[in-house]
């Protein structure tokens, strides 16, 4: 296994985390969420004997069994974990129970540390973006957490550029602790977020940690043009809606070379997959789940999967973006005086 440094810290994680949305049970008529305390165990054993030192949930994970279950089955192995989790969905209710406000977010890491048996949390991330809380309280609120002990690092989830942007612009101007992370969605049929989430990375220093890499299963070559996959997949789950589908023809035409690809090298669609992020600029994790310790193993597995130049070639040619304004502009009038971060997007147009 593969251990990178995240963002502009000293903290390795390794190339594969384990996500835990997976772990504990809202509702029984949802595939989401199934994974009880001995299979959760027998994840974490496989997962740490391959190599993975990074585990990431949230307190909003079947609201708070993700972190409970955690808490039991990292007994007496804390010391090789690096443990990340988030706060910002109201899971209580009340007018308080939400948001990235001082009143919440310390509540909010304090009921995470009971639920995970714990002292400290490695990794503390902001679900999502709070528009109405002011940045500047809720970095200040991260960084007592910080100088208290209960937190090592902090990250983001779910931000725009903009956001993240001026984060690190606020916490620059007060010294106060800076992001070294930001987890965001990113697959094969979803590269959005190579317009500008990545190049923004690159150039402050955060490290990308990838969330369901396999788009909820659509990229794990299960689902085919005339096969839909399996009944009890998160993306047939009901009310499920991610990730977004803007054009089913497109995702299919992704789908066909992934299969053709996992064909010809004897793997799973969901193996290409994974190894195709693993070495996509300025991704430092990527973060697999599963409800199946057989999942598990097919996922590790692509730690070890290295694709060819003509076979990362073709995976992008069908499912590369089409370059918004300004960046077609940048890439046809500004390309003697790009840097690594604008050339992230914009190499493969040039």
């Amino acid at each position: 296994m593969e251990y990178r440094l995240l963002g502009r810290s000293g903290l390795k994680v390794s190339a594969l985390s384990l996500g835990t949305m997976t772990f504990g049970r809202n509702d029984p008529s949802k595939p989401l969420g199934s994974v009880d305390l001995p299979a959760a165990r027998r994840q974490i054993d496989m997962c740490l004997d391959a190599g993975v030192n990074f585990i990431d949930t949230a307190n909003v994970y079947t609201r708070g069994q993700s972190e409970e279950i955690i808490g039991e089955a990292i007994e007496g192995k804390r010391d090789r974990i690096v443990l990340a989790t988030k706060a910002r969905f109201n899971i209580l209710g009340g007018p308080n129970d939400g948001g990235n406000s001082r009143i919440s977010l310390i509540a909010e890491c304090e009921r995470s540390l009971k639920r995970l048996r714990t002292d400290w949390i490695d990794l503390y991330q902001l679900h999502q973006w709070d528009g109405q809380t002011p940045i500047e309280e809720t970095l200040r609120v991260l960084d007592d957490l910080v100088s208290a002990g209960k937190v090592r690092y902090v990250g983001c989830s779910n931000f725009s550029a903009w956001h993240v942007m001026k984060a690190l612009g606020v916490s620059d101007r007060l010294s106060l602790v800076r992001f070294i992370s930001n987890q965001l969605h990113y697959t094969l049929q979803a590269r959005e977020a190579e317009y500008e989430l990545i190049p923004s990375a690159l150039a402050e220093g955060l490290g990308i940690l990838v969330w369901s890499p396999l788009a909820g299963g659509l990229l794990s070559g299960k689902f085919l043009r005339d096969k839909k996959g399996p009944e009890d997949s998160r993306h047939f789950a009901r009310g499920w809606r991610e990730p977004l589908i803007n054009d089913e023809e497109e995702l299919y035409r992704i789908v066909d070379v992934l299969v053709s690809i996992a064909g010809t090298r004897g793997v799973t669609g969901a193996r290409v997959a994974l190894a195709w992020l693993l070495v996509r600029p300025g991704v430092t994790s990527v973060i697999i789940g599963a409800r199946t310790e057989k999942q598990i193993s097919d996922n590790l597995a692509a730690a070890e999967l290295k694709l060819t130049d003509e076979e990362m070639k073709r995976l992008d040619e069908v499912s590369r973006p089409p370059l918004l304004y300004p960046y077609w502009h940048q890439a046809w009038y500004e390309n003697d005086r790009l840097s690594p971060a604008d050339l992230s997007l914009l190499a493969r147009y040039m």
